[in-house]
């Protein structure tokens, strides 16, 4: 199982499992810009000998001060994190809600950050004949709604890859309730603005969101992400951080990637036009593909098949090709599978080795 720790991108298992070279895996079960760090990133590791003999800034100015400049907010209203991973787990430990709505499909680490303080899941299943949106299902997570309970939706989310309509998180506070909302891909959004909820969670003790670094500027080895929201809602978090969770190299780096507008305009008009094509391509093999407002996309398995998601990860795999068993998101079955869109020879390499699969199997 390639997803032994829970995760796609895990080289090393790969390795083990299928006795390639890590580096010669074509790897489409992480969702990382294919385009890799962008140069000041480069730039960064070369000066950083210079520095790594200080401790890191334990608040974090400097990219505070950056983000708040690019979101137009208060700095006090940031908080960074090793990742989404910590700020997901953090902000759960200092809410400690005692029932949390999930909507799954979604991304697992929601619920262990629940079970690890003990509160109580209670889950909504998204319908697959409605692509897995969450507006099917408006009247239903607002009837879940209580004054103290906590949602924690992703948006687009993983890995249906759907945004959610920001009217619904309106309603859902409106009742009362604690929203959490996780955009950790909303960077690969163009319209990120008529989505994302940064502002709001500014203005409302109740609204948390967030964000990743990782994903966007491929930098998943630092770890780096944020979240938003009213200083005075968030104190609670940071008396929860360890010292120092965001080490220097993390922070230099994410000051520099934030000025790397050229890389973000040359990677949002590739990812449309991509995303388009490779959803034809995999159609045009028999696949059934979920719309995605993101970098991956959501695929079911041709009926006809004979394949299971875990067999054809293990049929991919022995050609070099590692993709994600959906079905080990809660609320997908055996015949989901998740693939990144990397670029076009990356992704013909993809259909090939799919194409293979298929035609052994038939």
């Amino acid at each position: 199982m390639l997803e032994r720790y829970g995760h796609g991108g895990d080289l090393r298992t790969a390795e083990e499992a299928f006795d390639i070279p890590a580096q010669k895996f074509v790897d489409f079960s992480s969702n990382m810009n294919p385009f890799g760090p962008p140069p000041s990133v480069k730039e960064v590791l070369h000066h950083y000998t210079e520095t790594i003999g200080q401790y890191p800034d334990p608040a974090v100015r400097g990219l505070r001060r950056k983000l708040a400049e690019k979101h137009d907010i208060d700095e006090n209203s940031i908080v960074v994190g090793n990742g989404a991973a910590e700020l997901i787990d953090l902000i759960v430990r200092a809410l400690q809600p005692k029932l949390t709505t999930l909507a799954i499909p979604c991304f697992d680490e929601y619920g262990d950050a629940i079970r690890k303080t003990g509160g109580a899941i209670y889950e909504i299943k998204l319908s697959e004949h409605n692509h897995f949106t969450l507006h099917s299902n408006f009247e239903h997570l607002c009837e879940a709604a209580a004054a103290g309970s906590l949602f924690m939706l992703g948006s687009p989310n993983n890995p249906t890859g759907q945004l959610v309509d920001p009217e619904l998180i309106h309603a859902l506070l409106s009742r009362g309730a604690y929203v959490v909302v996780d955009e950790a891909f909303m960077d690969f959004v163009p319209d990120e603005a008529k989505y994302s909820l940064i502002h709001e969670a500014t203005r409302n003790e109740r609204l948390f969101v967030i964000r990743s670094m990782t994903k966007f500027y491929s930098v998943p080895g630092i770890r780096l992400g944020y979240i938003v929201g009213m200083p005075r809602t968030l104190s609670g978090l940071k008396r929860l951080q360890i010292p120092w969770s965001v080490n220097s190299l993390a922070q230099l780096i994410g000051e520099a990637v934030l000025d790397e507008t050229e890389y973000a305009e040359r990677t949002l008009s590739w990812l449309q036009d991509e995303r388009t094509w490779l959803t034809s391509a995999l159609q045009a093999l028999g696949f059934e593909v979920n719309p995605s407002a993101a970098n991956y996309l959501l695929v079911r398995i041709p009926r006809n098949a004979g394949l299971s998601a875990s067999m054809l990860q293990l049929e991919m795999g022995k050609q070099g090709v590692l993709i994600r068993d959906a079905s080990r998101f809660p609320g997908l079955d055996h015949t989901y599978i998740r693939i990144a869109i990397k670029l076009r020879t990356q992704n013909e390499q993809l259909l090939m080795a799919l194409s293979k699969c298929l035609s052994i199997r038939r």
